[in-house]
C-alpha cells in the first residue's frame, strides 16, 4: 500500500511541476505600417497583445502614430498575407460565420475589436481587455492579420449594406501580420490542454490521495 501511496504523490509532483512551468504568459506583436501620406505623414506602430495562461482573457496594448484625430475600426483578419499590402489580408476573422458586431456584442466577428479613438496629436497608446480573441488553441489569432480602418466602424449597427459585414469602416490605412513575441517558449501552450488541464488533474489525484489515506487510517 505504501508503494502506490508514493507512486501517487510523485505523479501529483510532477503534474504540479509541470502546471507551474505552463503558467506563463504568452506575448504576440503586430507591427503595423502604412503609407507615406501626401503630407509625409505615416501611420506605424505597435500592437501587443497578452495571454496569461490558457483560456484567460487576452490584453491589448495599442501604441500607434500618425493617425488621423477620429474613430477608426480596428479588426483582426482572416489573413497574414501582405503580398499586396492591406488588401490581401482577407475579411475579417470570422469562424463562426456571424454578422459583424461590436467587441461587447453577444454575435460578433472573433476580430472584431471595435474603434480607436485617436486625438488632435495622431498618436494613441491604450491597453484593454478582450474576452474574445486568443493566442492559443485552434482560433489564435496568431499569423492572421491586424488592421487599422480609414473610417468609424458602426459595430453593425448602421443602415449600410456593408454594417453587418465590416460595420462600413472604409479602406485600410495600417496593418500588421500578428506574430510570437514569447521569449524561451519550449513548447506551443495548450497544446494538450494546458496548465487548467494539468491543474484539474492535480485535483483529481488529490483525491484520490486523500480517500486512499482515510481508507489506510480505518
Amino acid at each position: 500500500m505504501l508503494r502506490y501511496l508514493v507512486v501517487a504523490l510523485a505523479l501529483c509532483a510532477t503534474i504540479c511541476s509541470a502546471a507551474q512551468a505552463r503558467n506563463n504568459a504568452i506575448q504576440a506583436i503586430a507591427y503595423l505600417t502604412g503609407p507615406v501620406q501626401a503630407d509625409n505623414s505615416q501611420v506605424k506602430g505597435n500592437v501587443t497583445f497578452t495571454q496569461n495562461d490558457c483560456g484567460q482573457n487576452v490584453h491589448v496594448r495599442i501604441q500607434l502614430e500618425g493617425v488621423k484625430e477620429g474613430k477608426h475600426g480596428f479588426h483582426i483578419h482572416e489573413k497574414g498575407d501582405l503580398s499586396n499590402g492591406c488588401a490581401s489580408m482577407g475579411g475579417h476573422y470570422n469562424p463562426d460565420k456571424v454578422d459583424h458586431g461590436g467587441p461587447h456584442h453577444e454575435v460578433r466577428h472573433v476580430g472584431d475589436l471595435g474603434n480607436l479613438e485617436v486625438n488632435s496629436s495622431g498618436t494613441i497608446d491604450i491597453t484593454y481587455t478582450d474576452t474574445v480573441i486568443s493566442l492559443t488553441g485552434k482560433r489564435t489569432i496568431i499569423g492572421r492579420g491586424c488592421v487599422l480602418h480609414e473610417l468609424e466602424d458602426d459595430l453593425g449597427q448602421g443602415n449600410h449594406t456593408d454594417s453587418k459585414k465590416t460595420g462600413n469602416a472604409g479602406g485600410r490605412i495600417a496593418c500588421g501580420v500578428i506574430g510570437v513575441n514569447s521569449e524561451d517558449l519550449e513548447e506551443w501552450p495548450c497544446r494538450d490542454g494546458g496548465a487548467g488541464a494539468l491543474r484539474s488533474s492535480l485535483s483529481i489525484l488529490t483525491v484520490i490521495v486523500a480517500i486512499f489515506l482515510a481508507r489506510n487510517h480505518n
